[in-house]
């Protein structure tokens, strides 16, 4: 168990013995400032005020409970009532010696694992995958994979956009205007001509529309052409999204589309019906506000005029036609019924967030026992944006596409890489920058706070210093390289070599290297990747000073060299496996 885990666990025994009604689940233990100590607690201050009492006072009648002796130094108390604790520097030592060992790498698995299903990706079929689809395709995926390496059990789900209106006017224009050549070079770009010339039609011509809509009525009654059709649509497209998810590394356990659903979504609307939760208005079937939340928390409200007035969720048509939350209300019940998951989760960009406040409110009034026991979460993201401060669009105007994009930052990358290693193979050169762009461009997309907007920049991305990827797949390079001048590998992983710390820079990196594991689960509680980022920022940052200060090689003598030669290797476990879990390859060389 980390020493973090031990002190938290024994200020939580020693509040439950002063508060017994206490919810010591919320007494917890995080990395601190260094100038107070290493970690530090400010949770008694909320339990005494929400008692009454003196903070200051509950602070030193748990501190009189507390023996912490074997992992810290005195416990202080600061301020109102902070609790700080310093690390013995024997426990820290230790700690690094179980890791060198292989015994853990700073994290444990979940000792109540979850099951969690995330929503994420999720393309068009038909149409190329672009720019936009890095956030979630990124995000989703940094979290599965935070999720799997704490232990829990994750079901990713890509909800492909495979059903809907358009595919009347795809198949008028699959019929009418194919060109086969053109769909065997590039079937994508095909049917998006297609679909792009019908509707300029449709919008022109009454008659035309009328014509799209006969298709897409004969699709949904089954007819064998217009499905043998769509599915070779469904095909085509899939061929560019494993292309893509290969390249990028990204895994799905399902891609259940839209169609999946279809059948479910008559039975969706009479059991909501039935229910009295949803119900008719001019001749389309919505779900309305029940009350329960005051005008301005009340997605089903709108204002208008300084009135509020119904802006029901439709789940029927007037035309009998259903949508969006139709098929995502009957996505959640299949997956309760299916997985029983403790949360879903789903990586959609913040426009969406009124669609999904309203569907939670649904489902919590359609399967109030389900809700309770499924947390169901919208993990929203912003947008991608030019130097212009407007959406990220190529020079002509046109979404940028993700194929494309990946091109590009390989292409960039591989100049730079020819620029500072030209004596490396060009194989060699290909595949550094293969690893290099495309970790580049996921890790600019994943580095900010996710709800925010972020300005696409080459030149930062692939920048050797500051935050980026080249910097930490460079400083785990780096690390390599002194294996490689050095025959040590067998030493540092020898159970009996003691860890010494002396140097400050040795003491801060091996502080830094406990705090992995507290990392992963922030990611995993509040789907933050960027924690992550910045975590293994700092963790190379801190080694480059140690690497500069701490001889490593030139030690004055052989334990203190295998000491530091078990600091580098630590250092770049963690690297890579920190890279790893955002989904970021490493390279031995650079």
């Amino acid at each position: 168990m980390s020493p973090h885990k031990q002190i938290e666990l024994k200020l939580q025994a020693a509040v439950r013995e002063i508060l017994p009604d206490a919810d010591v689940s919320v007494v917890l233990v995080r990395p601190c400032d260094p100038k107070f100590g290493d970690y530090q607690s400010n949770a008694l201050m909320s339990l005494a005020r929400t008692r009454k009492l003196n903070p200051r006072q509950l602070a030193d009648d748990t501190l009189a409970r507390l023996d912490v002796s074997d992992v810290c130094e005195k416990v202080e108390i600061a301020g109102a009532g902070f609790l700080n604790f310093r690390l013995k520097k024997s426990v820290l030592a230790q700690t690094l010696e179980a890791a060198a060992r292989g015994e853990h790498l700073f994290f444990t698995k979940a000792a109540s694992p979850k099951t969690v299903v995330i929503d994420f990706s999720s393309p068009n079929v038909a149409k190329p995958m672009h720019v936009g689809h890095i956030r979630s395709t990124g995000i989703g995926d940094a979290l599965q994979r935070t999720l799997r390496l704490l232990g829990h059990r994750v079901i990713s789900d890509n909800h492909i956009g495979d059903w809907g209106t358009q595919f009347g006017k795809l198949l008028l224009g699959w019929k009418q205007i194919l060109n086969r050549e053109t769909l065997d070079r590039d079937p994508i770009a095909e049917m998006e001509r297609l679909y792009k010339v019908i509707n300029l039609e449709c919008d022109a011509n009454p008659a035309r529309l009328e014509e799209a809509k006969s298709e897409l009525v004969k699709l949904q009654a089954g007819d064998v052409e217009n499905i043998s059709i769509w599915q070779e649509m469904i095909r085509l497209s899939q061929i560019q999204f494993d292309t893509v998810y290969s390249r990028l590394g990204v895994k799905f356990d399902r891609a259940l589309g839209e169609s999946f659903y279809n059948p479910q979504l008559g039975e969706v609307v009479n059991d909501l019906l039935q229910c009295g939760i949803a119900r008719e208005s001019e001749g389309a079937v919505g779900v309305f506000s029940d009350g329960s939340l005051s005008p301005k928390e009340d997605p089903f409200l709108v204002n208008r005029d300084g009135e509020w007035v119904a802006d029901p969720a439709l789940i029927r048509k007037s035309d009998g036609g259903f949508n969006y939350t139709t098929t995502d209300l009957a996505t959640v019940d299949y997956r309760l019924k299916t997985w029983s998951p403790d949360e879903i989760v789903y990586v959609v960009d913040d426009r969406q967030s009124g669609h999904f406040k309203k569907l939670f409110l649904i489902v919590a009034r359609w399967k109030p026992d389900a809700a309770k026991s499924t947390k169901l979460v919208h993990i929203g993201f912003g947008k991608i944006l030019g130097d212009d401060g407007r959406p990220f669009k190529t020079r002509s105007g046109d979404t940028v596409k993700l194929g494309d994009l990946l091109d590009e930052a390989e292409a960039r990358a591989l100049k730079i890489v020819s620029e500072k290693s030209s004596e490396l193979s060009e194989a060699q050169r290909r595949e550094i920058a293969r690893v290099v762009g495309l970790g580049a461009v996921k890790y600019a997309d994943l580095l900010p706070n996710r709800q925010s907007d972020y300005v696409f920049s080459w030149d930062k991305m692939l920048a050797l210093q500051g935050n980026t990827a080249p910097y930490l797949l460079y400083a785990y390079a780096r690390i390599k390289s002194i294996f490689r001048k050095s025959e040590a590998e067998p030493a540092i992983r020898n159970p009996q070599s003691a860890i010494v710390l002396t140097a400050p820079e040795e003491i801060t990196l091996a502080k830094h290297l406990l705090n992995f594991g507290l990392t992963l689960e922030a990611v995993a509680e509040e789907y933050r990747p960027n924690f992550l980022c910045n975590y293994l920022f700092e963790l190379a940052g801190h080694f480059m000073r140690f690497f500069e200060n701490c001889p490593v090689l030139k030690a004055d003598d052989a334990a203190t060299r295998n000491s530091r030669l078990a600091l580098c290797d630590l250092t770049a476990r963690v690297l890579k496996q920190g890279l790893e879990t955002l989904g970021i390859e490493t390279v031995e060389q650079m």
